[in-house]
């Protein structure tokens, strides 16, 4: 068996998702467990060397700054594969992260984004052309501020020397992936049993459970109608052309929404749009009035009173809200400070 050694860097944006960056670092760990060698190493980078704090509470220690990191890359302790791992939130734009991460493309390392992490890379135009994996609830954010880049719900990808997952789980699986890619007999499937994991999933699989599961619907032509709702927010569907393209006649759909989800056609299709608008207030920057047009609403009144009898405030209301729940939260983090990850590492010749 050909041993590879490789050198992860881990930056960790606030807010970072705990259940990704353990996901990954487990993956890593026992693998050099199967193997029965430190074959996989790690050290963990914050913007100033200082712990960060996870989504979750729990404050991670960090081994350097980002400024040992560039200093790192051109001496001998460059990492394999460059990581950003983020969290359910967009990141801000971080200058010295961008320029770390154009040095790492420039020194042909590889490139992994975690959950929001993926943002970075797009922000610097890294993720241009490329496919890559974006969490269901952060697409229609990233759709709207990145367009160049192919975006694509699902658990994790590989473009090359481009990885970016989803999160959570899906961390796990992609860096078993890498693993997988790197040995000659299957130590990830080893991992896996360590693991009590099932299974690798595969580059593309989907992220949300199918929608026959996620209602408990078997109707193949109401499953059809609703993925056509789905795919189609800022220009609604109207339901004569749903009919047309179902095969069904318009009441027959009305009848079907009713015995099925409990409500009509036009109220669902509303409900799908304001959860992308929901999503929309919470992950991005982005204007009422622009928000108000992606959904398919045709004014930002229409858009604002709809949003008030669903979600019982208005949609700046949301905003508001949602940045005082995180100022909340920040002040009640770090009460829990767990030992340093992996402190002292030696350094992997490349």
């Amino acid at each position: 068996m050909t041993i590879v050694n490789r050198l992860f860097s881990l930056y960790l944006l606030p807010d970072f998702s705990l259940q990704a960056f353990s996901s990954a670092i487990e993956a890593l760990r026992l693998a050099n467990e199967v193997i029965g060698s430190d074959v996989y190493l790690w050290r963990v980078a914050s913007d100033d060397g200082h712990p960060v704090h996870s989504n979750c509470g729990v404050v991670v220690s960090a081994d350097t700054s980002l400024a040992d990191e560039r200093i790192l890359i051109g001496k001998s302790g460059p990492p394999s594969v460059a990581v950003v791992v983020g969290g359910g939130r967009p990141p801000q734009r971080y200058r010295a992260l961008h320029t770390w991460l154009r040095e790492c493309r420039a020194q042909k390392l590889g490139l992994a984004g975690i959950a929001s992490g993926i943002f970075a890379f797009a922000q610097t135009g890294l993720a241009n052309g490329r496919r890559c994996a974006v969490h269901w609830e952060q697409f229609p954010s990233f759709l709207e501020v990145f367009p160049s880049v192919e975006a694509v719900q699902t658990a994790y990808e590989i473009d090359g020397d481009l990885y970016s997952c989803s999160g959570g789980e899906a961390a796990f699986d992609m860096f078993l992936r890498i693993i997988d890619r790197d040995h000659e007999i299957s130590i990830a499937g080893r991992v896996c049993e360590k693991a009590i994991a099932s299974r690798i999933r595969e580059p593309g699989e989907r992220q949300r459970i199918p929608l026959q599961t996620r209602f408990g619907i078997n109707n193949d032509a109401l499953l059809k109608i609703v993925e056509k709702m789905e795919a189609a927010i800022a220009e609604p569907v109207p339901l004569e052309r749903l009919a047309a393209f179902s095969g069904l006649s318009r009441r027959h759909i009305e009848r079907l929404f009713l015995h099925e989800l409990g409500c009509s056609p036009a109220r669902y299709y509303r409900g799908l749009r304001l959860e992308r608008a929901h999503l929309l207030i919470l992950n991005s920057a982005l204007p009422m009035v622009d928000i108000a047009i992606a959904c398919g609403f045709v004014s930002a009144s229409h858009f604002s009173r709809s949003y008030r009898e669903s979600y019982g405030r208005t949609p700046q209301q949301e905003r508001f809200a949602a940045a005082e729940r995180r100022n909340a939260s920040k002040q009640q983090l770090g009460r829990f400070r767990p030992a340093p990850l992996r402190a002292d590492l030696p350094q992997v010749s490349h």
